[in-house]
This record gives C-alpha cells, sequence and structure tokens, in this order.
C-alpha cells in the first residue's frame, strides 16, 4: 500500500495562528486569577520570565521541525533519535495530551455558552454534555473537510479571541486603574514570584500543535521555526497586557477568589455586565479555538503511527476528495466524544497537562541525541546558546514535574503501562496475535467444560448462581465450551 501524502496548504499566518489558538485555552481566564494572588502584581513578571523559559526549550521544536518536517511532530523526532519504543510512548503521548485537552475545551465552551444564554434558553444547563458532545462532532466534520479549512477556521477563531482581548485591555485602559498598581510588586517575596512562574508555564504550551501539523505546511524549513517563534512572542505579549490590566482594574486577592477573575475585572470597566458577556465571549472563542486545534493534532498523531506499523493501517487511510486522514479523525474523535460524554474532567486535565509536559521532555533530549548521531542532517534552522537551550528545557520540565500533584503522577505511569501493553503487543504481528488468541479461547473452552464436571459432581457449588437451575448452568457451559474449544482449534490451524 502506497503511502499517500497529504497536501501542503498552511501558511504561515494558519500555522502561526493554529499555535496561537491552541495556547490560548480557557486556562489562562482561570488560572491569571491563582497566580496573581499567589505572587501579587510580580505575576505579570512571572508571566514573562515563564514565555522566556518556554522560549529556550520551545526552540527545540524550532530545529527539529524544519529539519524533520513530517506529520506526527515530537514523535517522529524521538523516534528518529532513540527508536521506536520511546517513539511510540512519545507519540502515545501526544495523543493523549491532545484528547484530553479537547475534552477538557469542548466541556469549558459548553460550559461557557449554557452560562450566557441560560436567561433565555434554560434547558441547555441540564444539557451541558450533550452540547459539548456536539461541538466535538462539528470540529470533527471541520477536520475531516479539509486542513485549509481547519487552518481557516483556527485563523478565524483565534482572530475573534485576539480582537475581544484587544476590546478587554482598551475599555480596562479607558476606564482608568487604580492608583499603585505595581506597589508593593513582590509583597511575598521572589520565591512566590517564582511559583508563580511555574504554576503558568502552562499557558504557554501550543507550539507542539504546530509541528505535529508540520506535513501540512508550506516551505516547512522557513515557515515552522518561524511560526514557533510568533507564536511565543505574540503569548508573551497578549498575558503581560492582559495580567497588567486585569491587576490594574482588580486587587490581586479578589482575584484569587474569583472563579473567573477576568470577567470580574471585564465589570469594573464601563462595559458593566456587558463586559462579563465580552469575556464569556472571549473565554468561548477560547476553547472553541483550543478544541479545532487539538482534534487536528491527535489525528495526525494517530495517522503518523498508523504508518510506521505501531497502529492499525486502517487509520492511515486518506480522503479521496479531502485528502485528509479522515479515519484518523473519527478515530480521535470517538475517544474525545466518548470522554466528553462521561464528563471526566479532572481526569482529564491531569493526563493533559502530564501527556504535554512528557512530550516538551522528550523532545529536548531528542534534539541533544541529534546533533551528536546525525551531526550531517540538514538544518535550516539551529537552536542558538546550544547545548544550554534544551538543558533549560528539561530542568524546567523537571521543576515543573516536581510541583505536579501525586496523582497525575500515578495516573502518568498507568497511561505510560498502557502505552508499553500496546507497543508490544502492536510488535507481535497478526499470526503472532492470532495463535494467542487461539489459545486463549481453548484454554477458556478446556476450563468451561471442566467446571461444568464439576458442577455436576457436586464439587464446585456457586451461591450466587442458585437461581439458575444445575442442568441449564451446566449445559450452558458445555455448549460454551465447545464453541470456545472450536474457536481456537479453527483459528490456531489458520495461523499456523
Amino acid at each position: 500500500m502506497r503511502r499517500q501524502r497529504l497536501r501542503r496548504e498552511l501558511g504561515l499566518l494558519h500555522v502561526t495562528m493554529i499555535g496561537v489558538g491552541a495556547s490560548i485555552g480557557v486556562g489562562v481566564f482561570v488560572l491569571l486569577g491563582q497566580a496573581a494572588a499567589m505572587a501579587g502584581p510580580s505575576v505579570i513578571l512571572g508571566l514573562i520570565l515563564s514565555g522566556i523559559v518556554n522560549m529556550l526549550s520551545i526552540l527545540s521544536f524550532c530545529e527539529l521541525g524544519a529539519a524533520l518536517p513530517e506529520v506526527g511532530g515530537e514523535h517522529v523526532y524521538v523516534r528518529r533519535a532513540f527508536g521506536g519504543l520511546l517513539g511510540f510512548i512519545t507519540g502515545w503521548f501526544e495523543w493523549m495530551s491532545e484528547m484530553f485537552y479537547a475534552v477538557l475545551m469542548a466541556m469549558g465552551a459548553a460550559i461557557m455558552i449554557s452560562s450566557t444564554v441560560y436567561p433565555y434558553l434554560p434547558f441547555i444547563a441540564d444539557h451541558v454534555h450533550l452540547l459539548a458532545a456536539s461541538l466535538v462532532i462539528l470540529f470533527t466534520l471541520v477536520n475531516i473537510k479539509g486542513t485549509k479549512e481547519t487552518g481557516k477556521t483556527a485563523v478565524l477563531l483565534a482572530t475573534v479571541l485576539l480582537i475581544t482581548l484587544a476590546v478587554y485591555v482598551a475599555s480596562g485602559w479607558l476606564s482608568g486603574f487604580r492608583s499603585n498598581v505595581l506597589d508593593p510588586f513582590m509583597p511575598y517575596g521572589p520565591l512566590a514570584t517564582m511559583k508563580a512562574t511555574v504554576f503558568l508555564f502552562v499557558v504557554y504550551l501550543g507550539a507542539e500543535d504546530i509541528v505535529i501539523a508540520q506535513g501540512e505546511v508550506r516551505e516547512p524549513g522557513k515557515n515552522i521555526p518561524r511560526a514557533i517563534i510568533l507564536n511565543t512572542m505574540i503569548l508573551i505579549f497578549v498575558y503581560t497586557i492582559i495580567a497588567y490590566t486585569t491587576i490594574g482594574l482588580v486587587p490581586c486577592e479578589e482575584l484569587g477568589a474569583a472563579p473567573m477573575p477576568l470577567a470580574l475585572a471585564a465589570q469594573k470597566t464601563f462595559l458593566g455586565q456587558a463586559g462579563w458577556l465580552l469575556i464569556a465571549f472571549a473565554g468561548t472563542a477560547a476553547a472553541l479555538s483550543s478544541l479545532n486545534t487539538a482534534i487536528m493534532a491527535q489525528s495526525r498523531a494517530i495517522y503518523s503511527m498508523s504508518w510506521e506499523g505501531y497502529m492499525p493501517r486502517f487509520l492511515a487511510k486518506i480522503h479521496k476528495r479531502f485528502k485528509t486522514p479522515y479515519t484518523a479523525v473519527l478515530f480521535v474523535s470517538f475517544f474525545t466524544l466518548l470522554l466528553t460524554l462521561l464528563g471526566a474532567l479532572e481526569f482529564a486535565a491531569y493526563a493533559s497537562s502530564f501527556g504535554f509536559l512528557i512530550g516538551y521532555f522528550l523532545t529536548n533530549l531528542a534534539l541533544i541525541r541529534l546533533r551528536t548521531k546525525e551531526p550531517y542532517l540538514e538544518r535550516p534552522f539551529k537552536v542558538p546558546f546550544y547545548p544550554f537551550s534544551p538543558i533549560t528545557g528539561i530542568i524546567t520540565i523537571a521543576v515543573l514535574i516536581f510541583f505536579i500533584d501525586p496523582i497525575v503522577l500515578v495516573l502518568g505511569a498507568e497511561l505510560a503501562l498502557l502505552a508499553l501493553l500496546v507497543y508490544y503487543v502492536s510488535m507481535m504481528g497478526y499470526e503472532r496475535i492470532r495463535i494467542a488468541v487461539s489459545g486463549i479461547s481453548m484454554a477458556a473452552g478446556f476450563l468451561s467444560i471442566f467446571g461444568t464436571f464439576l458442577i455436576h459432581t457436586g464439587f464446585l457449588q456457586l451461591p450466587f448462581l442458585l437461581f439458575i437451575p444445575i442442568q441449564i448452568l451446566s449445559y450452558g457451559l458445555a455448549v460454551l465450551g465447545a464453541v470456545l474449544l472450536f474457536i481456537g482449534v479453527v483459528n490456531f490451524a489458520r495461523a499456523s
């Protein structure tokens, strides 16, 4: 089966806005208040420092994305540097992190929409999960329709988001700030500022979505590094100006107690209640933009692993008309939809954060490894300050992991074990799996027939099945055992 190439339809604007849309999720609308209460006005410095540290780490994506512009992103880099196992685990966490992030964004958008329209359509508040599921289905169709449509949607939603935030900032500045906004600048000391820096690092996680789709970017050697750097610079500027505006309108202590700090600050402007609606609209646009990008990113990770034989080959099929990996899009959207309907928000938040951190960590390691393993690899962009930049990235992730809740680490270990199981099963090959299933079928068949014998002779009694007559139970087990034996023998014969 000849590998079909995806169309390179994404330009610099498209791919930059994909990164911006993926990064400015609903997180900044909530986390800023907690960080402000943690560090006071120095949270502004924390955001700048966090952006700089992220930039040092993200430069690894620039170099590797330009040198290896294949669909799959960090999964491709790590596989090239360390081989199949670590490459698969990286791709696995790519998929998991984007899937859980999509669930968070779908639920976040649905909650904001329902809270906005509740006075007019109160029944929606009782069906938030269905609304979130509808959003997943909508953006699944957008992603199947075409990469260009996905890119256009990302540009539209990110532009709407940035314009809305610009209106919020302008209304704050026109309304006037409190006196002595930045005094004292570090009320809780430099340690609190550093803690806020670590806490806010997650609001910059989004550049990996650029490199996951790098196989569909025009002139990747130029556009990928430019898009990643532009994305980070835009985020540093936007986050800093939003933080200054928000702190200028509301004291840090009040922001920490508010569930939606930006909405509280917007109400302090001349917009009043309309300010709250403005932020709700901005948050919805942010969530929808992130949802759109997350569905695209996880489908490309699955598509890439499928072509390398780690996942079923049908997941690498390309739509004849739209030239998109539609089976991979449908596959990832099914699990996203399932988790959205289950409403596993806390689980999704934990898994998403851990997956992103693993991707960043392994990408920095891959850069160092490839510099020594493949020194003659053509690199249109090279990381400045090497090896300081990737080492700083590795240390940053290690520090972040130190601050992570132990429950997240346990969850991450469980996902890694599941990845190992899937990897080794996929490496067994189809015939070996059939032989293993045949053996299990024959063993279960023998066990069922032996159980029939024990029940019939009275050696085995099952008190929880007393409502079933012994003869019917014995007959049922005998038939089940015979069927399982037959399936096992036939499978084994065909596999051999």
